[in-house]
């Protein structure tokens, strides 16, 4: 059987996830909707599929599921319409950037029987994927600390952070959410710092420079290091340390090749962004929810995933601001 997708948003996200509808051999594009006209019939053209408003493809007979990668203040809403209309949902983190607004939302979920699942691509990632596993099979012994690098090559536009949420929001919370999945055991608390050492105009509205420490009840930590720069590309690495051992994972290399000569090796360059950089996770997390929307028993992220880890990004706001270590509110 062939599943219907429709997306609604035809920016940036929204181009990787048509991409990987359109490989994938279960499921058809039927239609995208977009606030921006040139946008929505540009992507529709690339694909053969057709242009029409959210609310239709949402009641449309033809969709079986809907994609979401919107801005972040319609999500919540379009989830509401999307699962009172009996469809399975893919929608981009965060559900919405005020925890009350996501908790009201994840009930009409659960009221609705919906089906909602969290764009948390990383946990699709062949290398993550693997050192998750690797940390499960109890290789290294016991978690006792993680360490994990994410730095952009150069920041969004202002008009983007105005409406992201920030750097804790809208960047860390992947790594957050990463690091629910390699901990094991849910934080408890966050310390963060944040600066500005990238960009000055963003002085008093967002951080561009931010490390988090996380610490679950057993004593286990996580830091987290972002950066809006890398001047040598997309940086993306991670480490577990355990009890008997340590796993981790590097950057990939756009090509293999490396060269060693008097002045030392020299290796293949960085990846430039995550559209390359995770190509292969979207079109594996685009799978699952195929095989989510097929009746099997898969394991995503949830709606009470993305809940969990803007809570941590909450504190994280919190601390920073305060100087001080803050509990993680319950969800």
């Amino acid at each position: 059987m062939s599943y219907g997708i429709a997306l609604l948003g035809a920016g940036r996200i929204g181009q990787v996830h048509a991409r990987a509808v359109s490989a994938n051999a279960r499921a058809s594009l039927v239609g995208v909707a977009d606030a921006m006209e040139a946008a929505a019939q540009a992507l529709a053209s690339e694909h053969n599929c057709t242009v029409n408003s959210s609310d239709h493809w949402i009641n449309s007979a033809d969709v079986h599921g809907v994609i979401i990668a919107t801005p972040t203040d319609t999500h919540a809403d379009l989830i509401e319409q999307c699962v009172r209309a009996g469809k399975a949902v893919f929608c981009e983190k965060p559900i919405d950037l005020d925890a009350a607004r996501v908790r009201e939302c994840l009930t009409v979920v659960d009221e609705n029987d919906g089906r909602l699942m969290v764009g948390f691509n990383r946990r699709f990632d062949s290398h993550f994927m693997a050192l998750q596993s690797k940390v499960a099979s109890g290789d290294i012994g016991q978690v006792e600390q993680v360490v994990i690098t994410s730095r952009d090559p150069a920041p969004p536009p202002v008009e983007y952070i105005k409406r992201s949420g920030g750097i804790f929001r809208d960047m860390m919370i992947h790594d957050f959410d990463m690091a629910r999945f390699l901990l094991g055991e849910e934080p408890i608390s966050v310390s963060a710092t944040g600066s500005c050492l990238v960009d000055a105009s963003l002085q008093g509205l967002d951080y561009d420079t931010a490390t988090a420490t996380l610490t679950t009840a057993s004593g286990k930590q996580c830091v987290i290091t972002n950066s809006r720069r890398a001047t040598y590309g997309y940086d993306q690495r991670a480490e577990v340390h355990g009890s008997t051992g340590m796993a981790s994972i590097d950057n990939p290399k756009l090509d293999l090749l490396s060269t060693a000569n008097a002045d030392g090796y020299n290796s293949g360059p960085l990846h430039d962004f995550f559209m390359t950089r995770y190509t292969d996770a979207y079109a594996r997390e685009l799978d699952s929810f195929i095989n989510w929307l097929a009746g099997e028993s898969v394991n995503v992220p949830t709606g009470a995933d993305g809940l969990a880890s803007l809570l941590l990004a909450d504190a994280a706001v919190e601390s920073a601001i305060t100087g001080q270590r803050v509990s993680v509110k319950p969800r």
